[in-house]
């Protein structure tokens, strides 16, 4: 009787033993992806309902917005980093592409050439005028109509006019461009805005203007000049890459990176070196040696240099959290970076409702149609 309890007992511990680790691994499963030699694993996300026995993944909102977290970590005019935790890499990439491709700005699209007697062509010109980012905010200005009629609605209208010409009193000997000739460059400073109907009062406090105002648009010299008017229209990046607002958009998993057992001494010493600097520190031990400490797997590029060393590799796991993401965006000037963002979102809010009014529309034609079809008869 005594062994059959002891023989029970065995089996249950081992049913229990066998269970938590099982559990470990699904819950790794769902929420790491792993950083192997010559692989990742649990790339693909799993989390959908009926995937696991004994999770509820049917989505609701409540769930969802209390696992929602936006954590700005860095904000100045130009650059925004910010953590976007609680959501699936189809959520965070469709944000990227939106702020992309469907979020407006205005840029210059016509080229009026009246004089362009410079070395660059005209048409190469003016493609360089339309990559001038332009600081005006595009929540001020109307969308082209159909018949592309301009109004002082929906176009801004800058002029340059521009001619090079020698410096009064320079020296004949003198061999630097900028001391004998007077506008020699052309710079996207040389674009004045020209207000068209109410256009003064409405930028009033905020002018249309370029971002920067010493990008080099072209070189001239006696002689030669420039003259254009230019008109900047609102549109989306999906359309030409000039109205996208954002120089780079991108985002990137948590690192998560955990020692597997204590690390001291020379192999300590190895293993910081397989890092991106800052990840791993080295602190001194009561013995007189140094131990490896993880202090900022947020710092790491994921490069796996530790899985090239056979005494490295067993010692650390490598992973990234699935749904922790570092979402950075550069703005190219026109709105601040999180301006930006607050515009994707909004514009990702609209297509929701869309894809639900469309839905909606469809299923009441459908039950419309069942209600008015005319039953056949049988014979």
């Amino acid at each position: 009787t005594y062994c059959s309890f002891v023989w029970v007992l065995v089996v249950n511990v081992g049913i229990v033993t066998k269970a938590s680790i099982m559990s470990e691994q699904v819950k790794r499963m769902r929420e790491r992806v792993v950083l192997r030699e010559d692989r990742v694993d649990f790339a693909r996300s799993t989390d959908f309902p009926g995937n696991y026995p004994g999770f509820d993944d049917a989505f609701t909102l409540e769930r969802f917005e209390q696992g929602l977290t936006i954590d700005i970590k860095s904000l100045n005019d130009e650059d925004l980093e910010f953590d976007f935790v609680g959501v699936d890499a189809a959520i965070a990439n469709t944000v990227r592409r939106i702020l992309i491709s469907e979020v407006s700005t205005v840029a210059l699209e016509r080229c009026y050439v009246f004089d362009n007697t410079s070395v660059l062509p005209d048409e190469i010109f003016a493609h360089r005028l339309g990559l001038v980012p332009l600081a005006i905010d595009p929540r001020k200005v109307e969308e082209l109509s159909d018949d592309g009629a301009s109004t002082d609605l929906n176009t801004i209208v800058f002029e340059l006019n521009v001619t090079c010409q020698m410096k009064p009193g320079a020296l004949a000997s003198e061999t630097d461009p900028r001391k004998k000739y007077e506008n020699f460059e052309v710079f996207s400073k040389d674009l004045v805005w020209q207000p068209q109907g109410c256009q003064a009062e409405r930028f009033a406090d905020d002018p249309p203007r370029p971002v920067h105002d010493d990008i080099l648009l072209c070189k001239l010299v006696p002689g030669q000049s420039v003259h254009m008017q230019l008109h900047a229209f609102k549109n989306k990046g999906k359309v030409h890459a000039k109205w996208s607002p954002v120089a780079t958009a991108s985002y990137r998993l948590l690192p998560d990176i955990r020692l597997l057992e204590r690390v001291t001494g020379d192999t300590a010493r190895d293993l910081q070196a397989c890092f991106s600097p800052g990840v791993i520190e080295l602190e001194d031990t009561a013995d007189g040696d140094v131990e490896a400490k993880v202090v900022n797997p947020r710092a790491d590029t994921m490069s796996r240099e530790v899985f090239r060393h056979d005494h490295l590799r067993d010692l650390v796991a490598v992973e990234r959290i699935r749904d922790h993401f570092i979402f950075s965006v550069e703005s190219t000037g026109a709105l601040p970076p999180d301006v930006l963002v607050i515009e994707a979102l909004e514009e990702l809010k609209y297509k929701a409702y869309s894809l639900l009014n469309s839905l909606t529309s469809a299923e009441a034609e459908q039950e419309q149609q069942v209600a008015t079809a005319v039953p056949t008869e049988t014979a």
